[in-house]
């Protein structure tokens, strides 16, 4: 799913092997998963995964595109292109905020490309901005309840 992840833009057509051979992306998923990590998986009718959500644990040493501390997960969502628009991002977003939530994580990050429509999602499912670059946003999600 990290291929669906890299290749969210119409045209972008990043191949396996370019996305593990970049360091800042491959990190995403080597190793997969680490003490503390998880994620879920929606499967379509048809049987094959429809899309995929997981948090990951970064340092300041190793920090990803969401980096915001030690202790707050970089959420990572991939849907896969038919299933877009559907839903289906919207409900792996919650389940993997519901699972951080009942482990004790109070915040989980993001980062995302202001082009990207998920943006809109992010926002509407309690994202705010706290960082910003040329092309792009973090963004964390406050997971205290009430």
């Amino acid at each position: 799913m990290l291929i669906e992840t890299v290749n969210w833009e119409p045209g972008r057509d990043f191949s396996r092997e370019r996305i593990l051979a970049d360091p800042a992306l491959a990190h995403y998923v080597l190793s997969w998963p680490r003490q503390e990590e998880h994620g879920a998986v929606a499967i379509a009718t048809d049987g094959r995964p429809a899309g995929a959500c997981w948090l990951r644990f970064f340092t300041a040493e190793d920090p990803s595109y969401g980096f915001v501390a030690p202790d707050v997960p970089e959420l990572a969502i991939g849907v896969v292109r038919q299933h877009r628009g559907k839903g289906v991002g919207r409900a792996l977003l919650r389940e993997v905020a519901e699972q951080a939530r009942d482990r004790g994580t109070t915040r989980i990050s993001l980062s995302v490309e202001r082009a990207n429509v998920a943006r809109q999602l992010y926002v509407k499912e309690g994202f705010v901005t706290v960082d910003s670059g040329p092309d792009s946003d973090v963004m964390v999600k406050n997971l205290a309840r009430g």
